[in-house]
C-alpha cells in the first residue's frame, strides 16, 4: 500500500515497478474506467526505430560521403 504526500505524490511499490519496468523518467498515464482509475505505462517509440538497420551498407559513412560529394579519400587529409 502506497500513501499519498502533501505533494500529492506516491511510491510505487518495487514489484509493480519491477512488473512494469518502470525506471526514472518512464511516463505512466491514469486511465479511469467507471469509477476506478488504473495506472498505465506510456510506450512511445521512436518513429526512426523502424528503419534502424534497414540498409546494409559494407562501406563506412565517409567513404559513402566522399563519394557523394564527389572526391576521394586523398583528399580528406
Amino acid at each position: 500500500m502506497s500513501k499519498v504526500t502533501v505533494k500529492f505524490q506516491i511510491t510505487i511499490p518495487p514489484e509493480v515497478r519491477d512488473a512494469m519496468q518502470i525506471v526514472p523518467g518512464t511516463e505512466i498515464v491514469f486511465k479511469r474506467d467507471k469509477d476506478k482509475f488504473y495506472i498505465v505505462k506510456e510506450v512511445r517509440q521512436n518513429p526512426f526505430d523502424k528503419w534502424r538497420g534497414a540498409l546494409k551498407f559494407r562501406r563506412k559513412t565517409d567513404a559513402i560521403l566522399a563519394e557523394l560529394r564527389g572526391y576521394g579519400f586523398e583528399s580528406l587529409d
